[in-house]
């Protein structure tokens, strides 16, 4: 059986976690330092993917969640504009 995550994803992820351990981890869209160890994971496999690492698709929950924050501050922007 194949193994799920690639080498560069288990590297990102450990850098992600030395980094959160440090106190220096900052999550990418308001730059808050990061302690919540699932963030720190999900900011590891995130940067894994963007490298091209072999890492598994996001589940399909987490991805709808993410299209529905989205809509609501695009509808809010719309609100406050007119």
């Amino acid at each position: 059986m194949a193994s799920r995550y690639g080498k560069t994803a288990k590297r990102k992820v450990a850098r992600a976690m030395h980094e959160r351990k440090a106190g220096t981890l900052r999550s990418g869209g308001s730059g808050r330092r990061v302690t919540s160890r699932k963030q720190a994971i999900a900011i590891g496999l995130s940067e894994a993917r963007k490298a091209g690492g072999k890492v598994p698709r996001k589940s399909s929950k987490s991805r709808t969640a993410a299209q529905r924050g989205r809509r609501k501050t695009t509808s809010a922007k719309r609100k406050s504009s007119r």
